[in-house]
């Protein structure tokens, strides 16, 4: 495989974790605009244990995602005040916090970069994205994926038959605050080079869009709309200048005609049904 294509490939892994840790948290009716934040803590966290005290990469990065789940935690307790617009503003105010931060910390680098990690190949960022999607599918066929269902569709209901609704939300906001910091970590170990730069709110965005446009519902949807957003614009060179115009075109006829996004609960049992006849 040419690098041209093994690194897109590894975009679409690592992009893949991130719309995910939106998806997680999406799951209970939060919108989380910040989850680059979380991604830089993951990355920062993760290239200093590698490069600076000579960890694995594997313990570095559940040692970042651990991290970044203690204070995913931390803010999601008083993002519980916030809905709607109101909580994607907050979450948006997190992410640029932690860039700023990172900016202006000089012991890792500060506006400059960092450098030192050892890399990760294409293969191992997949181990990572393929785990985490298993692991998310498996989660929605539980009863914990219920409860979080049942908090998106109506929370006062929910409490009322005895879930915890609080604890629901904030282990969503951990959870995905877990995956996006492995994202950042994976990316660090394959580009071997971090800046604050790397982490601002256009990466968030993109981890919004790819649930969107991949499907909202389904956590294979995030595969789907990672692989969209990396391989379109790549599809749609030969149009020059034109290129990243028709690729903004081909998203809204995609939304506008799949709000739902592209993959859902009843296109996948229609397709599970199909292979079933066709077996």
């Amino acid at each position: 495989m040419s690098t041209y294509y093994a690194g897109l490939l590894a975009d679409i892994g690592i992009l893949v974790l991130g719309a995910l840790s939106v998806y997680i948290i999406l799951v209970t009716n939060q919108l989380s605009l910040g989850n680059a934040g979380f991604m830089a803590i993951g990355s920062y966290v993760a290239s200093f244990l590698t490069a600076e005290q000579h960890w694995a990469v594997t313990p570095a990065l559940i040692v970042a995602a651990l991290t970044a789940c203690v204070i995913g935690v931390i803010v999601g307790f008083p993002a519980l005040r916030l809905k709607g617009i109101y909580l994607a503003i907050a979450t948006l105010g997190f992410g640029e916090m932690v860039r700023s931060f990172f900016l202006v910390f000089t012991p890792m680098g500060g506006s400059g970069g960092y450098r030192g990690m050892p890399h990760v190949s294409l293969g191992y960022i997949w181990i990572w994205a393929a785990g985490i999607l298993l692991l998310v599918t498996l989660l929605e066929r539980s009863r914990l994926w219920l409860e979080m269902r049942a908090v998106h569709d109506d929370e006062r209901a929910a409490g009322l038959v005895g879930i915890n609704t609080t604890l629901t939300k904030v282990g969503a906001f951990g959870f995905g605050a877990a995956v996006a910091a492995i994202a950042g970590g994976l990316f660090a170990h394959h580009y071997i080079y971090i800046e604050p730069g790397n982490f601002d709110f256009q990466r968030s965005i993109d981890f919004v869009l790819a649930v969107i446009l991949g499907g909202s519902t389904v956590g294979a949807g995030a595969l789907v709309g990672a692989a969209l957003l990396v391989l379109l614009p790549e599809w749609l060179r030969f149009l020059a200048d034109w290129r990243l115009a028709a690729f903004g075109v081909m998203l809204i006829l995609v939304l506008l005609t799949r709000p739902q996004g592209i993959l859902d609960r009843p296109l996948l049992a229609l397709l599970r049904l199909r292979r079933n006849r066709a077996a």
